[in-house]
């Protein structure tokens, strides 16, 4: 297949059935066909003629089967109107397209409420979705031709609904348009169009990112109206027509936290508000992004020159140290820590990920920063013309315009196929091999090795071109400078210039700390071999720091972490001798403090940081496993085994802490991580306990014990400062109770007592510190209930005494150490508590009731405290719970310790509607992301005010957001959506 996609939009007039070039490979199984087949079979038979008429085309058959086999949801589009995909496979898309979005348009205008305005888009949209798809899979339209089809559905979705929010205005006498058919002109309210929208380049499954200003002094108001309620309001509306969730779906998800300092400024803002703070305040991802705006919607000759007014601040004249300076920045704040291992395929994000679409925007914006101001060619909105532009001037060469181009349409191919799977706004590929093959098979590849290969040639191409940017600009200053003193301090204005080409803001101070360094009394350099080998060190050290994300707050970082290390020798020698890895420890010191203090307590925690395998595919259960019998199988002692296991913990922690901050792992897998070390761990303890008590207390007949998981580690959603919430069950011979070692224990007594040692073999205080903390109040009446529970009576209690909440809780137990019959013999159990009936009134009531005992306890108007906030993870566990507790009678199916995976399986069965298990998706996704770095890098209640820039920054990277504020913004409408749709699921079913 050619995945170039020229497409065949030359052949206008055709049809589109005619005109397809290529479809998804179809998997020898064929149960893809058997689906697509079994829905033809299912339509009046006028319908079905028809489309079969339309099945004689070459690829038409494949590609429906195709996405009968790998889209949900486009599958969905297809079986809802059988007429409407005849339609889209009888006509010519171009000229259909335009025709589907005047008649939107058209009827817009006509329409006569609000709800009608939203029923005629969404249909627009979702015809439109099907063609633009269709054209995509088939080869019809290359990639960009896509981009632009999208885009043009979002500019005139946007134009409808504001000139109906500004009709509904001038009826009620608010403004008083001069042209009552089109009141958006003079009416002082500027859409602007940002990011790929504003270059028409939107991908599949786009947010739309707008930022609203308005001229109260240029305005269409009536005399007695304030300007900025006024169009805050008008803008609440036009998002409100666009995303709200109906029956119908929604037209796009409206992002407009683009605007100036989003957590504490309006939905609309003032010009002259807006230009004063992008004169004062502005910063280079904000003039990078003010590159592609563009006004799409309102009065449009005020847009126009509102972006006249601030191009000054996107396109400087002269390139000074400061603008390099800035470019350097946004260069270290895209840099990710890969490693030198090959790009990985599975789990890789093709926006964001290294060699990604990311770094070919990032590449063409940041030439245009520099050399825009003084060459306006330069100062085009698309990536792709910004790179013929820029090797038309010989910025670049003609070859490397060519590779990016072709690795650009390759990416957003894959990104738009990633994206139609189900409507979801990933860039993520999947995580396990199996599921990325079906992908390709999607994609039209027909095997997974034949698409990574095309994946992985795209990504280094990009890499390469990517790394070289700089290429020329020498950051170290080595090639122009003599050699540097750095012992003569800020006295040295040579010093200071070096510094200040490095990219330090402050460099008197970093250049006293540094000659601090070389003169002061820091106790790891009491050893004369240390300190030799750190003044060795020094150069590659500073040049390391310079490129952390702030290198002044590094600089200060790695003083703090030299004052507490007491021995460094070997670790100073390690940096030295991997100097890429400098950047990330200052990264992890100006970040995360916790683990800065780990690695100097342990400074051999570093090995694991230069071991090949850190930056490559996450560690599995059985590969941890491994690792952790090697680490113990030597101790001579119960005391060096639990120091080893201790110091087995904490260097997983370290690792995988530093990988999440990084940005090399997910939110997933690093929770995942979490939970395997933590398993590993648990059935090591149990063992060797297990083997320790039997020698000193015999065993019981037939017994058998097993340790439940419940909570975050039963889940697999555990974080670095996961406690582990177990239980402890066991099982023997009553008719012989009597243990047969020579301090016999009988029955429960022998149980109790070894769920102790089991408990003080984690929490136990050694040199290492503690292993887990260990909470077992889920065990049968909790703290009253006996600390291990016969498999019998927890049966009993669960089936007769347990309330509500604790049947939630049990909704993640998960065995994770026990003979394979026992752990069956559990499971079974447990399977039958759940799959009880219920009734749906009061299980609602009880969940409801316990989440207002909670919000009492643990209150709910700290938005920043992701789980226990209104909205927050708590609201979305308890869905899950619920829904698990009311419908796993009848839909067993819907059962697992997952939450995200419990949403998505009663999205699937029916009981949860698509448009809310992805406002739920989508807000667990953020708050895992935000909480793996919360629980890393604060001990505390976090408060953004105190927060360091670093840790503000490793935040909004890892919520996808350009800044701290935007991120803050993004979580308080998240809670808000995920308390709607809590209080409808829940407070709902409340009779």
């Amino acid at each position: 297949m050619n995945h170039s996609a020229p497409g065949n939009a030359d052949k206008h007039g055709e049809s589109l059935a005619t005109r397809f070039a290529e479809a998804p490979h179809i998997a020898a199984s064929a149960i893809d066909e058997r689906r697509f087949e079994s829905w033809l079979a299912e339509l009046e038979p006028a319908q079905s003629a028809r489309l079969e008429a339309l099945l004689i085309h070459p690829c038409v058959r494949e590609i429906l089967a195709g996405i009968a086999e790998f889209s949900p949801y486009l599958f969905e589009l297809v079986r809802a109107d059988a007429s409407r995909l005849a339609r889209l496979l009888e006509c010519d898309p171009d000229r259909h397209l335009t025709a589907l979005i005047a008649e939107a348009r058209e009827a817009v205008l006509a329409a006569t409420d609000e709800a009608e305005v939203m029923r005629l888009l969404r249909r627009m949209k979702a015809e439109t979705a099907l063609l633009t798809a269709l054209c995509d899979i088939g080869g019809v339209w290359p990639v960009m031709r896509v981009t632009a089809a999208l885009t043009d559905v979002a500019v005139s979705s946007v134009q409808a609904a504001l000139q109906y929010q500004l009709r509904q205005e001038a009826a009620r006498g608010k403004i008083l348009p001069p042209n009552p058919e089109a009141p958006e002109e003079g009416c002082g309210l500027i859409v602007l169009a940002m990011g790929k929208m504003g270059a028409g380049e939107l991908n599949y499954s786009s947010d739309i990112d707008l930022i609203v200003f308005f001229d109260p002094d240029a305005t269409t108001l009536a005399p007695d109206i304030e300007p900025q309620p006024f169009f805050v309001r008008v803008t609440q509306g036009l998002a409100r027509v666009l995303q709200q969730r109906t029956y119908d779906g929604y037209v796009f998800r409206v992002d407009l936290r683009l605007r100036p300092d989003p957590s504490s400024t309006q939905v609309a803002i003032s010009r002259d508000a807006a230009l004063n703070y992008y004169e004062r305040e502005g910063r280079t991802w904000e003039r990078a992004a003010m590159i592609k705006a563009r006004a799409c919607a309102g009065d449009a000759k005020a847009g126009e020159a509102l972006l006249a007014e601030i191009a000054p601040f996107v396109w400087r004249k002269h390139l000074d140290f400061a603008a390099l300076a800035d470019v350097h920045d946004m260069k270290r704040q895209m840099q990710t820590y890969r490693g030198q291992s090959e790009i990985a395929v599975e789990g890789h994000n093709v926006k964001v990920g290294r060699g990604g679409i990311r770094e070919i925007e990032f590449f063409a914006q940041t030439q245009q920063l520099i050399a825009g101001g003084r060459n306006p060619e330069l100062r085009v909105r698309p990536t792709l013309a910004a790179l013929d532009i820029l090797a038309s001037s010989n910025w670049i060469t003609s070859a490397a315009r060519d590779e990016l181009t072709t690795a650009y349409e390759f990416l957003r191919r894959v990104e738009h196929r990633l994206q139609m799977i189900a409507d979801e706004q990933t860039h993520a590929l999947p995580e396990d091999k199996e599921a990325v093959e079906r992908f390709a098979w999607f994609f039209g590849y027909d095997s997974r090795e034949t698409f990574a290969r095309d994946l992985l040639r795209q990504l280094e191409i990009v890499q390469g071109h990517y790394e070289k940017l700089f290429e020329g600009d020498d950051p170290t200053g080595t090639a122009s400078l003599p050699a540097i003193d750095y012992r003569a301090g800020p006295d040295d204005p040579r010093l200071l210039q070096h510094l200040t080409t490095l990219g330090f803001k402050k460099p008197a101070a970093v250049a006293q700390t540094v000659r601090d360094w070389l003169t002061g009394d820091y106790r790891v350099f009491r050893n004369e071999q240390t300190r030799n080998a750190f003044v060795e060190f020094v150069p590659a050290l500073i040049d390391g720091l310079a490129r952390a994300e702030e290198p002044d707050r590094a600089v200060v970082a790695f003083d703090q972490f030299l004052g507490a290390l007491q021995r460094g020798g070997r670790l100073i020698t390690l940096l030295g001798q991997n100097r890429d890895l400098v950047a990330l420890v200052a990264l992890v010191l100006g970040a995360a403090p916790r683990l800065g203090e780990m690695l100097a307590r342990q400074p051999q925690l570093m090995d694991g940081l230069i071991d090949p395998r850190f930056f490559g595919a996450m560690p599995d259960r059985q590969e941890l496993s491994a690792r952790l019998a090697v680490t113990v199988q030597d101790a001579g002692s119960y005391e060096e085994f639990l120091d080893r296991l201790r110091l087995f913990g904490q260097e997983s922690l370290f690792l995988i802490g530093t990988r999440i901050l990084s940005g090399t792992v997910s939110a997933q897998q690093a929770s995942t991580a979490f939970a395997d070390v933590a398993e590993g761990i648990v059935h090591t303890v149990h063992g060797l306990v297990a083997d320790r008590f039997v020698a000193q207390h015999g065993r019981i007949k037939d017994q058998e014990t097993a340790i439940i998981a419940m909570g975050r580690l039963g889940s697999r959603e555990m974080t670095a400062s996961s406690d582990l919430d177990l239980i402890l069950l066991y099982d023997f011979d009553g008719d012989n109770p009597d243990s047969d070692g020579q301090k016999s224990l009988q029955g429960a007594h022998y149980f109790a007592r070894f769920t102790q040692r089991l408990i003080s073999a984690f929490t136990t205080r050694t040199n290492y510190g503690v292993l887990y903390e260990i909470d077992m109040r889920l065990r049968p009446s909790g703290r009253a209930g006996p600390v291990a529970s016969s498999l019998v009576s927890f049966a009993d209690y669960q089936a007769v005494e347990a309330w509500t909440w604790e049947h939630m809780a049990l909704t993640r137990a998960r065995v994770v150490s026990a003979s394979p019959e026992f752990a069956a013999r559990i499971q079974r159990v447990i399977r039958e508590v759940l799959t009880r009936r219920r009734d749906t009134a009061i299980i609602a009531n009880d969940v409801a009731d316990m989440r207002r005992a909670i919000a009492q306890e643990k209150g709910e108007t700290d938005y920043w405290d992701l789980k226990y906030a209104s909205g927050g993870m708590v609201d979305i566990d308890f869905i899950a719970q619920y829904l698990q507790l009311v419908h796993a009678h009848d839909k067993p199916e819907i059962l697992d310790v997952s939450t995200v995976q419990v949403l998505e399986n009663a999205a699937r069965l029916g009981v949860l509607p698509p448009s809310q298990a992805e406002i739920l998706r989508a807000a667990a996704r953020l708050y895992h992301d935000l909480t793996q770095i919360l629980r890393l890098c604060v001990s505390e209640r976090f408060k953004p005010e105190t927060a360091g820039t670093d840790l503000q920054r490793v935040m909004a990277r890892a919520g996808d957001a350009p800044d701290f504020s935007s991120l803050e913004a993004r979580v308080k409408e998240t809670q808000a959506e995920v308390r709607r749709v809590f209080q409808g699921i829940v407070a709902g079913s409340i009779s």
